[in-house]
């Protein structure tokens, strides 16, 4: 069973058992930058008031992204790591990965090609 919150669709998030999965839908790409800070403080406080064990960004939606959703994660890895927890990347596309490689920024996060793979690694399946 997966308890989901959202802000206007824009993020969306599921628990498995212990684990938390961020899904940003497509519209990120397009919200002006005021209103994706907003979502991602609310996702951020949800994930604050129940802590997963881990986090899967699931950014199989998502072609791209700029600076205030690098924020973001950046943010979420900063409360998964005060937690004592992990959090992983799901579903990048190339420009997203090329992206994430430019700013240095996959050796700070495990990227899986889905969100399965990155569920079964979170929790040693």
């Amino acid at each position: 069973m997966s308890q989901e919150a959202s802000h206007e669709q824009s993020f969306r998030i599921e628990r498995h058992q212990e684990i938390a999965v961020v899904l940003p839908s497509a519209r990120v790409e397009e919200m002006h930058e005021t209103l994706i800070e907003q979502a991602a403080r609310m996702v951020v406080q949800s994930l604050k008031e129940d802590p997963p064990a881990g986090i899967v960004v699931d950014l199989s939606q998502v072609n791209y992204f700029g600076s205030v959703f690098v924020s973001f994660l950046l943010r979420c890895h900063a409360l998964a790591k005060k937690n004592g927890s992990e959090i992983v990347l799901a579903g990048a596309s190339e420009p997203a990965r090329e992206l994430l490689k430019l700013l240095d920024l996959e050796t700070l996060w495990a990227i899986y090609d889905s969100k399965k793979a990155a569920l079964a690694a979170l929790s040693g399946d």
